[in-house]
């Protein structure tokens, strides 16, 4: 699967509301609901925050990558969203983080999750990338930035 095939219009979210982590978490999560993609917020929620408790997925360079494997989640989705104002995530440069790469699987896919996180590592490895996301106004520029 393509990075790309993972995103979709209703799925990307170009100004958070959020203030903190987890409303930015629980912001991007109500994307899933709404879209159809997980059948049980509580459930999928404790996946995300129970990985966040591990280790946080604030990788840096303004950009979080959190991510959850649960039975609640129907098919294997990214819903991202960006904050202009930034939101402290506690990053491993404790810098706010700005772009929001949210990976839900299915608690049987193999290693879906594992392919993702790479694939949108590797892109934001970029700062011209990142640039490109953080101005991006419509869904169009967004995603041409994976094709």
């Amino acid at each position: 699967m393509e990075i790309k095939d993972m995103f979709s219009k209703e799925r990307v979210c170009l100004q958070l509301g959020a203030k903190n982590k987890l409303e930015a978490i629980d912001e991007l999560i109500d994307i899933l609901v709404k879209d159809g993609k997980i059948n049980d917020k509580e459930t999928f929620r404790k996946a995300v925050l129970k990985r966040e408790e591990e280790f946080s997925t604030g990788i840096g360079m303004g950009i979080a990558i959190p991510h959850g494997k649960s039975d609640s989640v129907n098919e294997a989705a990214i819903v991202f969203g960006k904050s202009d104002q930034g939101i402290d995530y506690g990053s491993m440069d404790d810098k706010p983080a700005h772009l929001f790469f949210l990976i839900a699987v299915p608690q049987d896919s193999n290693d879906i999750h594992l392919r993702a996180l790479s694939q949108i590592s590797r892109k934001l490895m970029h700062e011209n990338v990142r640039n490109a996301i953080m101005n991006s106004s419509n869904f169009e520029e967004f995603i041409k930035v994976f094709e």
